[in-house]
């Protein structure tokens, strides 16, 4: 029988082979685990430098716009009505018909109102006639309170009496008033009259300004009614050789606007054509269309041909800032940074094992400065070298540089290349 010091020997011998395989079978996982990162890993290229695209810098003029859409509108357009009600007589224009001030545009049918005028004048001659009446009983009731106070003055008071004396002054206080009564009913009645014929001039609808009629919206025989609203019948514009152009300035771009900016637009009725204008007035007052903000923005618009017209739509392009002889870069350079450059040799498979910072985050972190200073990059013999600048106003698509070591003609760079394996 084998001792307890045997049995151990023997195990021992049997599971010294199986260890050793199985860390061969682990070193051999593990180096093909750092071949395959290292292969997904490398940089692309073989380590070939990066290609850099620039754009030189440049000086030019800066023109920086704000786009808008509206319409054309007349610059005093009127809404002609009728106060009266009736039936319309006659038309006498129709839609662009040329008109002066006061011309008469269309007439109601007057009989009921030639009617109420005789009945007026006749109201009021009935009227003068008892303002005559009231002072021939006024002139009666003076003749008889002289003759009592004569009476008096001859009877040293004894004839007649007190009382017969104060029926006297009563009648001639009453005819006095009624005389005063009779004058007010013939002003009363002067007034209807002024009245009814000032309401049969207002049957002739007449134009309140030199213009041209837009609109016209009545027909002969069409009753009026203007009871509740008084109803339009023609729209008038007053001059077309000059109108105005409202157009939406969106809340972002309403800041950069002022009056006095000079300002194009275009129609599609005149695609080649650009109409020059200028901004005359931003409305305070908000408007909200589909959860939009704008403010309604006037331009004045200069029509002496008379190719426009009212209600066409209209693109308006607004200069708010103009540049002379600036310093210009491309806006995607004050956007780029260089790519982190990595080295075959300088960790090997471990130390593309390694987290590392993502690339160009040092380098975007400096170029947005608080002291107003932005970074770019310049191409100088083949390499990307860190330029500060101080930017101006931007078109969308170039930057007024306004400070920094940076001349016309650099190199500056707005984007790189890989080279393919």
């Amino acid at each position: 029988m084998t001792t307890d010091r045997e049995q151990l020997s023997q195990i021992l011998a049997t599971a010294a082979p199986a260890r050793g395989k199985r860390r061969w079978l682990l070193a051999a996982a593990l180096l093909l685990a750092a071949v395959l990162a290292w292969w997904f890993l490398k940089p692309s290229g073989n380590g070939a430098a990066p290609r850099y695209l620039s754009e030189a810098a440049t000086r030019g003029t800066l023109v920086v716009t704000v786009s808008a859409t509206g319409n054309l509108q007349p610059t005093n357009q009127v809404d002609v009505g009728s106060e009266l009600s009736g039936t319309v007589l006659s038309v006498f224009v129709d839609d662009n018909s040329q008109v002066k001030k006061g011309q008469e545009l269309a007439r109601l049918d007057v009989s009921k109102l030639k009617d109420q005028i005789a009945r007026s004048r006749a109201a009021l001659l009935a009227a003068e006639a008892g303002v005559k009446q009231v002072k021939a009983t006024e002139m009666e009731a003076l003749a008889n309170l002289g003759r009592l106070q004569e009476v008096a003055f001859l009877s040293k008071g004894k004839v007649p009496s007190q009382a017969e004396l104060e029926t006297g002054e009563a009648n001639l206080a009453r005819a006095q008033a009624s005389v005063a009564s009779a004058q007010a009913a013939v002003t009363q009645a002067r007034a209807t009259l002024s009245s009814d014929q000032t309401n049969l001039s207002k049957a002739s609808i007449r134009s309140p300004i030199n213009g041209v009629v837009l609109l016209r919206k009545v027909e002969p025989g069409q009753t009026v009614a203007a009871s509740l609203q008084a109803p339009v019948l023609f729209t008038l514009a007053e001059d077309l050789a000059k109108m105005e152009l409202q157009v939406n300035v969106d809340e972002a771009d309403v800041g950069q606007v002022r009056a006095g900016q000079p300002a194009s637009f275009s129609v599609d009725a005149w695609p080649n054509r650009k109409y020059p204008a200028s901004v005359a007035r931003i409305r305070f007052g908000s408007q909200t269309t589909d959860g939009v903000v704008s403010y309604l923005t006037v331009l004045q618009v200069d029509n002496s041909d008379l190719s426009l017209r009212p209600g066409m739509t209209a693109t308006a392009e607004i200069t708010t800032t103009k540049r002379e002889n600036a310093l210009l870069v491309a806006n995607a350079a004050l956007r780029f940074s260089p790519p982190a450059q990595a080295k075959a040799d300088s960790g090997g498979i471990m130390s593309m094992l390694m987290p590392r910072m993502p690339r160009g985050a040092n380098q975007r972190a400096h170029n947005n400065g608080k002291d107003g200073f932005k970074q770019i990059w310049v191409l100088r013999d083949g390499q990307p070298q860190a330029v500060k600048v101080k930017t101006g106003v931007s078109n969308g698509r170039l930057t007024e540089i306004l400070e920094g070591k940076l001349e016309a003609g650099a190199q500056v760079i707005s984007d790189s290349e890989t080279a393919a394996k």
